[in-house]
Formats: structure tokens, C-alpha cells, sequence
């Protein structure tokens, strides 16, 4: 006889039981037709009445769901799953909606995302009069010596720039002249520039001769005076300036603002369907800290964090103690690092192979040096660890291609179980797409780009050559590629039916067909956002996929992405978001 009240919470010996009778069930098969024990279990929730996208090819047509503790007892029709329901089951009607397994967020910045609460999001802004007025405010309520800072602005979306404007970017005088006792502070929404006053430089120790960091520019008029704009690692000196600021404040304070910023992002992450986020990246010190409030169980949905802003010295030290696998019902898992060879198109630091067609005397910038990603590839690979490489232009997509094949070949493992990856692959030529899947290599891709970045894409690149290397979505599953998308939060918003919708239609901000043939079917796309995502982190035995058996990380969408019309996806609404069998966000 099994004990019943002991495996229904924590009974593992209950679940392998379980798994055994329904982890190969379809809606045809009652999994407690076996008239054992188990047919007294009851499950927490059922779901019943809906259209189940369960995302595994040995799950079809279902139409309910039984949850159990943390995961899914089964999956079935409405009959069988009725079979499911006590006296203290919570019954969830679908009325006909999609149910599909928790959204994955495949890459994206957490804490970047928190932060961007906090501060003055420049977002929507149309001009750069309108990011000098947000600052303006302010400015009115803060302490002399304060600093200010924003995030989310975009010159290419604007519809006017100054007359003064230097490559594309206002200069910092109206920002000094508005706020001349306050450090300012304002991200670019790729998170690959900023823009600074004079205040911010004169606390950085910026000068008009401060000669450029490797890897980043401070851009100056023709007269030699810095603009206020700084470019991929110029931006950290300023950024360095102020995080000493804030080091000064009291630990409590630090930390409360770190705590906000988990549960801020959370929250925004539960109310757009995403159960699981893969944040790229981390470094030890916030790895510990989310250590504590998954302990404290804190954490409100699954992080998959890779190690960033780590020399190859504290890798070497650290990766072994670091190291955390999925287990039980589990909030935080660390298995990969982060690193970086190139910057953003759109801040002219995509690494080309060519120069940039508006920008001729640059092809570029190497952020992070070749051979410095290629020790800790080597470490990588000692220590059990993915990794997962931005790279963004199609000099830096080859680069990194040809280092994961070297790394590979010294090694003498077949790169396809390590599962590495290329953030963004954004511009790939096309000689290198069958790379990919040659060798295993995952493109961990963001949708949504390809709406907000297609119209100027030509204007960096050319047409012939945006119409060859952009965003080759198509031609990557066909080489046998695995695609795992995501928004890139918080430079683009964490709303993944956004992301979807771009990713099946290519349309642009503007409307425009952006390159339709690399276009997703709506299953593809899907995939890459739930399935797909969940292998990209070694996880998808227990996420990715309604399954009898895997984490209860569910979404319940308004209608049905597989049947609305087209131009009828980014009206779909997140009605429900459930994380280990727990609704963690309903919509009002």
C-alpha cells in the first residue's frame, strides 16, 4: 500500500509511480485506469474545457490538465482529467482558451530589467526635447550631487534630431544646462551607449583628451569636445562613477533596492506569461544574493543565470562552487557564462566584416578580445559549463563560430552535447549559417528585434547586405539549428507575444515586410519560446512542454495563437500564469 497523504506533498517513491502509469499518456489513456492505489490521489487544480498546445508530439488534442503539488499529474480530456477532482481541487474552467506550457524568456537581463523600473524609462519618447524634459523633473526633486538616471532611448525611432547633432546623437549642453549640480545618466535602449552630462564626465574624470577604453568610444565633435556620448566600455567609466556613488549607501539600502528590483521584474515578467527567464547575465556577488531569496522563497519565477563580468582568474576559482543543476520544484539554476565579442548595430559596434555603410571608417568593435573568450571556453568545457557568446555582427557570428569549432577540436568533444550558444546571431553570412547546425551551436535569438530594428537596419548596412545576413531565422532551422527566442528585456519590453508575433510575420514597427521568407509557422515559433528554451538550459526534462511529470508552469492565453487571424496575435492577452501549480498572476 503506498501512503497516500505522505507522496501526495513529498513523496518522491509517489512520483516515480506516477510517472510510470502516465508519462506516456494521451488523451485516449487514463493514467488511473490501472485501479492501484493512486486512484485515491486528488489533484490540487484541474484545468478543464480548454485547447492544451502541449508542445509534445506523444500529447495531442488534449483539452484538460490535472496538477499535483508542483507538476503535472496528467493530461487529458475533460472526462478523465473530472476523475482528478476532490472535495478541495481548485477548478479552473477554460472556456474554450489556449493553454500552453509557461513561456521561457530566452534572453533577457533581470536586474537590468528591475532596474529599468526604478528609473526614468525614455522609451517613448519621439525627440530628444522629450528626454530633456523627463530629466528636468527630475532634477526638481532631487539633492544637489544626486544622480539621475533613464533608459530606453532610441535616435532611430525619433522623429526630428537637432541641428548640432553629431553621428546621429544630440550633444550634452541642453542636458548640462538643465541639470548642472546632478550627474545624468541615460542608457540606450540596446544597452550599448549612453548618454552623459558634463556633470556625469567631470565624475568619471572625462576630459576632451581622455583617450578611448578598448572596446568603446567617447564620441567628439569636430572640434575635439566630447559629445556626452559614450559607446559600448566608454559608457562603463561613467557607470563606474556611479556605482562608487551608490557604494557609499548604507547595505541595507543597497540591498533593499536589489530586493525591489527582483520583485519588480518578477512581477512584469508573471503578468506577460513568462515562468522561466534565462538572464545573460549575472555576476558571483548577485548569484549569491539571488541565492538568499530563493532560499527565503523570494524568487517569483525560475532563473537560469549565466555568469557574466568574471575574468577567466575568478572563473577558474569559482565555477566549481557555483555550479547548480535543476532539482525539486527549483528557482535558480547556474550552468553557463556570458560573454561578449561585439557590440550593437545600432550603436555602430556589430562587428562586420565589411565597414558600415553609414559610418565607413569603422567596422565595429571587439568588446571582449578572442583569445581571452577562448581561455574561458577552455575553462568552460573543465568545469561543465555552456557557454553562450554574444555576437551580433557576421565578422563576430564567424569569429565565434570558428572558436567554438576549435574549442571542440581540442577538447575532443562533439560540441552538439555541450549545447553552446550565440546570443542574438543577428547578421550571419550566409556561408556560415550551416555552422550551426553542423556543429551544434544554438542561436538564441530575440523576435522582436527584427520589428524594432528592421527599418534602419538597411541604412547601417546597405540593402544587399541587410537582405543577405539579417536575421536568417529560416535558413538556421533548416541547417538543423535550435532556435531559442526571447525580447532581450529591458532593451526591448519583456512581451512575448510581441516577440511571437514579429517572429511569424516580420513585420516591422512601421508595418513593412522585413525579409518574410526567414519567417517561423506559428509551432516553430512556439517552440522557441517554451520547448526549444527549456533545451537551450538543459532543462527540458521538467520544463519546456505539458508533459505528465514536468513542473506545472502553465499560461493561459486569451484566444488561440494557432487560429486567430494573423494581424489578430498581438491582441492575445495573458489570462493566467501559473508556476509550479501556483497562479501567480491573473489578469483583471
Amino acid at each position: 500500500m503506498i501512503n497516500v497523504a505522505i507522496g501526495r506533498r513529498n513523496g518522491v517513491f509517489f512520483w516515480l509511480l506516477l510517472m510510470l502509469t502516465s508519462v506516456s499518456c494521451t488523451p485516449a489513456q487514463n493514467p488511473l485506469d490501472e485501479r492501484t492505489d493512486l486512484g485515491r490521489v486528488k489533484a490540487d487544480t484541474i484545468l478543464l474545457g480548454g485547447v492544451v498546445a502541449s508542445m509534445d508530439s506523444e500529447v495531442v488534442g488534449a483539452t484538460a490538465v490535472a496538477l499535483l503539488d508542483y507538476r503535472i499529474a496528467a493530461v487529458g480530456s475533460d472526462d478523465e482529467i473530472r476523475l482528478w477532482a476532490g472535495d478541495e481541487t481548485q477548478v479552473i474552467e477554460l472556456g474554450g482558451r489556449l493553454l500552453v506550457p509557461g513561456l521561457i524568456e530566452g534572453h533577457g537581463h533581470f536586474m537590468s530589467f528591475g532596474r529599468a523600473q526604478q528609473i526614468i524609462d525614455l522609451n517613448d519618447i519621439q525627440n530628444w526635447q522629450q528626454a530633456v524634459g523627463r530629466v528636468a523633473v527630475a532634477v526638481d526633486t532631487a539633492e544637489a550631487g544626486e544622480w539621475i538616471f533613464g533608459r530606453g532611448w532610441h535616435q532611430e525611432k525619433w522623429d526630428r534630431l537637432p541641428s548640432d547633432a553629431v553621428e546621429g546623437v544630440p550633444l550634452n549642453r541642453t542636458l548640462s544646462r538643465i541639470s548642472p549640480n546632478n550627474p545624468v545618466l541615460l542608457g540606450h535602449a540596446s544597452g550599448h551607449a549612453a548618454f552623459a552630462n558634463d556633470a556625469a564626465m567631470a565624475a568619471a574624470g572625462i576630459t576632451d583628451s581622455t583617450p578611448n577604453p578598448q572596446g568603446g568610444t567617447i564620441v567628439r565633435d569636430s572640434a575635439g569636445r566630447a559629445t556626452g556620448l559614450l559607446r559600448e566600455t566608454a559608457q562603463q567609466l561613467v557607470a563606474k562613477a556611479a556605482e562608487d556613488d551608490r557604494s557609499r549607501r548604507p547595505l541595507t539600502e543597497q540591498r533593499a533596492e536589489l530586493r525591489e528590483q527582483v520583485l519588480l521584474a518578477g512581477e512584469q515578467a508573471l503578468a506577460h506569461g513568462i515562468t522561466s527567464f534565462h538572464d545573460a547575465g549575472a555576476s558571483f556577488a548577485t548569484i549569491d544574493f539571488l541565492k538568499e531569496m530563493e532560499a527565503a522563497g523570494e524568487l517569483p519565477i525560475r532563473l537560469n543565470v549565466m555568469v557574466r563580468g568574471e575574468s577567466n582568474e575568478e572563473l577558474a576559482a569559482k565555477l566549481p562552487v557555483y555550479r547548480m543543476e535543476a532539482e525539486e520544484n527549483d528557482f535558480l539554476t547556474v550552468r553557463s557564462i556570458k560573454r561578449q565579442v561585439d557590440g550593437a548595430l545600432g550603436a555602430h559596434g556589430a562587428w562586420l566584416l565589411a565597414p558600415y555603410t553609414d559610418l565607413p571608417e569603422t567596422d565595429g568593435l571587439v568588446l571582449e578580445s578572442v583569445e581571452e573568450i577562448e581561455e574561458t571556453a577552455r575553462l568552460a568545457i573543465m568545469h561543465g559549463y555552456q557557454l553562450n557568446t554574444h555576437a551580433i555582427g557576421d565578422r563576430a557570428n564567424r569569429e565565434i563560430l570558428d572558436l567554438y569549432e576549435r574549442a571542440f577540436d581540442n577538447a575532443e568533444v562533439d560540441g552538439k552535447t555541450l549545447r553552446w550558444r550565440i546570443e542574438h546571431a543577428q547578421h550571419i553570412d550566409p556561408v556560415d549559417v550551416p555552422r550551426f547546425g553542423e556543429l551544434g551551436v544554438i542561436a538564441a535569438f530575440q523576435g522582436i528585434h527584427s520589428a524594432s530594428d528592421g527599418p534602419w537596419i538597411p541604412s547601417r548596412l546597405g540593402d544587399e547586405r541587410a537582405a543577405r545576413t539579417s536575421y536568417p531565422w529560416r535558413d538556421l532551422i533548416d541547417s538543423g539549428a535550435l532556435l531559442a527566442n526571447g525580447t532581450d528585456v529591458p532593451v526591448e519590453p519583456i512581451d512575448a507575444i510581441a516577440s511571437l508575433y514579429a517572429t511569424v510575420s516580420r513585420r516591422t514597427s512601421q508595418g513593412a515586410m522585413f525579409f518574410p521568407e526567414q519567417a517561423l509557422t506559428r509551432e516553430e515559433a512556439l517552440a522557441s519560446y517554451t520547448i526549444n528554451n527549456a533545451t537551450a538550459a538543459f532543462e527540458e526534462s521538467v520544463k519546456g512542454s505539458i508533459t505528465p511529470g514536468k513542473w506545472a508552469d502553465l499560461v493561459v492565453l486569451s484566444r488561440d495563437f494557432f487560429a486567430v487571424p494573423e494581424a489578430d496575435i498581438p491582441d492575445i492577452q495573458i489570462d493566467m500564469t501559473i508556476v509550479g501549480g501556483q497562479i501567480r498572476y491573473r489578469r483583471k
